[in-house]
């Protein structure tokens, strides 16, 4: 399979859309208590926006035919004249998908890889994101792509 990472355009909003319901499943099945499923966390005029933003790139990786395989959202962070941190900016991964038909493939390598050389590039300090712990294939990846534990969140459920 022939694979290739560029910036998502509107034309690729129904398949991210699918993707989107494809993320909140994988969620739903871990966490029913939290997650609705099956849903989309943004609309597609929602889409739009973020798509055209520079702030908020969305990277796509498509296959020979130009096919959405999988996607990143991405937002850029900066922390600037804090009391306690460091001003560093950031591209924070805010979500990660891989069609589930296409999973095994190194989609989720390639668009993570693209991600990497995208950040640096721009001249990030790091890449952060966030990954729910009942999501084990995820942390799975993510481990296996270097990422380390920054910070744990955790809960009591009451």
């Amino acid at each position: 399979m022939n694979l290739s990472v560029r910036r998502a355009a509107e034309r690729d909003i129904p398949k991210i859309l699918d993707l989107l319901v494809q993320v909140d499943m994988v969620h739903h099945n871990g966490r029913p208590d939290i997650f609705k499923g099956p849903a989309t966390k943004y609309n597609s005029e929602e889409l739009r926006t973020i798509i055209s933003r520079a702030s908020t790139p969305v990277f796509v990786c498509v296959d020979e035919n130009d096919v959405p395989l999988g996607h990143a959202f991405c937002i850029h962070r900066r922390v600037v004249g804090d009391s306690v941190l460091t001003d560093i900016r950031t591209l924070y991964i805010d979500d990660i998908c891989v069609d589930s038909a296409a999973r095994g493939k190194h989609v989720g390598k390639t668009l993570y890889d693209a991600v990497i050389a995208y950040a640096k590039e721009q001249g990030f300090y790091n890449v952060t994101l966030n990954v729910w712990s009942c999501n084990s294939a995820a942390v799975k990846f993510y481990e296996a792509m270097g990422l380390v534990p920054q910070k744990i969140g955790m809960e009591k459920i009451l």
